[in-house]
């Protein structure tokens, strides 16, 4: 019965009790994340009872729900896609989208429930203290990553850098010091020559935070480690989920150090706005000629 199971339910999908067309709907959008789930946790995501996912296993021939989780693992393991986890290699545009959003989304809610916010508080804390704050990268995502970062903070006027060369990470790590921050971004975590230079920080007596998935070596090294699980893309080694929950961890990263920076990085923040809407490239105000200092020429 392992074999064929997504097919069984994609058939007999319209024919279902409507609590149970959702359980199903659920499952085969993101069929991957369903296997890793709890009763109580599918129940919610499909607004039913915890009861109707167990009858929902059963009307499939299936006496509990760990059988039909097995057998669902099975059958993504047989037929499992290379274009995404979500998406069959047969569906039609309409499918494709939606699988790939409600994935996504269905990634970003799992982060909110299980984000760290007390380890989110301990990072704003550190960084609001720091002298100085390197932030680390490894490959062209986390890379953007740190960048996106190092721009965030310094919006915020905190002294920042975003280092991507493997030799300035050692540069960096020799005189961080003790009021120092690395802020390490890699999903992957296993980079060895960044995590010589984590050491060497650490050894100087630098705070180490991590942006990187559970279980990996970087994980274990950082004084301040910000755990982001999602599910394996099925092309990338960092896919588009991983891409966006770093995103938003760097984004209430951000905003609780504003608020806890107060009006000095709030003026900064409308400044900067301010300066961009008045003097920057997309500016409709733009003239190309102007000079820095000069006023716009305020079209009528």
């Amino acid at each position: 019965m392992a074999a064929g199971l997504l097919k069984k339910l994609r058939d007999r999908l319209p024919a279902l009790p409507d609590a149970q067309r959702r359980v199903v709907q659920c499952v085969l959008e993101d069929p991957r994340t369903a296997v890793a789930a709890t009763v109580e946790q599918l129940a919610q995501q499909a607004g039913v009872s915890m009861p109707t996912i167990v009858r929902t296993c059963r009307a499939f021939g299936y006496e509990s729900v760990r059988e039909f989780m097995l057998a669902l693992a099975q059958d993504l393991a047989i037929t499992g896609s290379w274009l995404h986890r979500s998406v069959s290699a047969e569906d039609s545009a309409q499918d494709t989208v939606s699988k790939i959003v409600h994935a996504a989304v269905s990634s970003l809610t799992e982060l909110g429930r299980g984000i760290d916010v007390a380890m989110i508080e301990r990072v704003v804390d550190r960084l609001a203290k720091a002298s100085r704050i390197d932030c680390y990268s490894v490959g062209a995502a986390s890379t953007f990553m740190a960048q996106e970062l190092q721009n965030r903070l310094f919006r915020l006027g905190l002294t920042a850098n975003a280092i991507f060369d493997l030799h300035q990470q050692l540069v960096s790590a020799s005189t961080l010091g003790p009021d120092g921050v690395a802020f390490v971004i890699s999903h992957v975590g296993r980079m060895p020559y960044t995590l010589e230079a984590v050491k060497f920080a650490r050894a100087q007596g630098t705070t180490v935070v991590a942006l990187t998935q559970p279980g990996t070596p970087l994980a274990e090294v950082a004084d301040l480690p910000l755990l982001v699980s999602v599910p394996q893309d099925a092309v990338m080694r960092v896919g588009t989920e991983a891409y966006l929950a770093h995103l938003v961890v760097i984004e209430m990263l951000m905003v609780r150090l504003a608020q806890q920076l107060g009006p000095v990085a709030t003026r900064g923040l409308r400044q900067y706005r301010e300066l961009l809407q008045k003097y920057g490239f997309d500016s409709a105000e733009y003239s190309g000629a102007r000079e820095i200092g000069d006023e716009p020429k305020h079209r009528e």
